[in-house]
C-alpha cells in the first residue's frame, strides 16, 4: 500500500489532470456529452497504454542510446521540476506546448485524444521518465503489479475528471483550479528535486 500511494501521488502530481481540465473543456467546446465521454475514454486509454509501454520498454530505449539511469533521473528531475515551476506561474499549458496557436490547430483535428491531450499534456516527459526510473527500482512481480495498478487508478481518475470537466469548472472556476494547481506545483517541484538528487547521488557513487 505504501508503494502504491507513493507511485500514485507522484504520477498524479506530475500529470496534474486538474490542470488539464480547462484545456479539455476548450478543445471539446460545442461537443455533445456523448462525444465528450468518448474523448475522455480514448484519452485515458491512450495515456494508460503510453505509460505502461514506457514502464516496460523504456529501459531498452535507454540501453539503445547508451543512456544511464542516473542521467535519466537527472534529466527527469529537471523536467519534473520545470513542470512544477510552470504550475506555480500558471503556465502549465504553455509549458506542455499548448500555446494559443496549438489550441487552434487542435480544433482542426478529428481526434484530439492522442495529441495533444494524451501526449504531451498527461503522458509527458516527466511522467514517462518517472516510470522508466521506477522500472529500474522495482522489478518484483508484486512491485510491477502495484505500479501498473497505480497507473490504472490515475488514468481512471483522469477519465472521471475529463468526463465531469464542465461540472468541475462550474464548481471550482478558473481561479479555484489555478489555486489548486499552484499548490500541486510545490509538490511537483519537491518531487523533481528529489528525483534530481537521486540521480546526482547515484552518479557520484558510481564515480567514487
Amino acid at each position: 500500500m505504501e508503494l502504491f500511494l507513493y507511485i500514485f501521488g507522484a504520477l498524479f502530481s506530475v500529470m496534474n489532470p486538474l490542470g488539464t481540465v480547462p484545456i479539455f473543456v476548450s478543445l471539446t467546446e460545442g461537443d455533445m456529452q456523448k462525444e465528450v465521454n468518448k474523448t475522455s475514454m480514448l484519452t485515458s486509454i491512450n495515456v494508460f497504454v503510453i505509460l505502461v509501454i514506457s514502464f516496460f520498454l523504456g529501459k531498452y530505449v535507454l540501453a539503445f542510446f547508451g543512456i544511464s539511469l542516473s542521467a535519466l533521473k537527472i534529466a527527469g528531475g529537471l523536467v519534473i521540476a520545470s513542470s512544477g515551476f510552470a504550475l506555480l506561474k500558471g503556465e502549465f499549458s504553455k509549458n506542455r506546448g499548448m500555446s494559443k496557436k496549438h489550441k487552434e490547430a487542435a480544433h482542426e483535428r478529428e481526434r484530439i485524444s492522442l495529441t495533444p491531450l494524451a501526449i504531451p499534456m498527461m503522458a509527458g516527459p516527466g511522467s514517462i521518465s518517472l516510470l522508466i526510473g521506477l522500472n529500474e527500482e522495482y522489478s518484483s512481480t508484486c512491485q510491477i503489479t502495484t505500479t501498473i495498478l497505480a497507473v490504472l487508478v490515475v488514468c481512471l481518475i483522469c477519465y472521471i475528471m475529463m468526463r465531469g470537466s464542465q461540472h468541475i469548472i462550474k464548481v471550482l472556476g478558473p481561479n479555484g483550479i489555478n489555486s489548486i494547481s499552484r499548490i500541486i506545483g510545490f509538490i511537483v517541484i519537491a518531487l523533481g528535486i528529489e528525483y534530481l538528487w537521486a540521480g546526482i547521488h547515484a552518479l557520484i557513487q558510481t564515480v567514487i
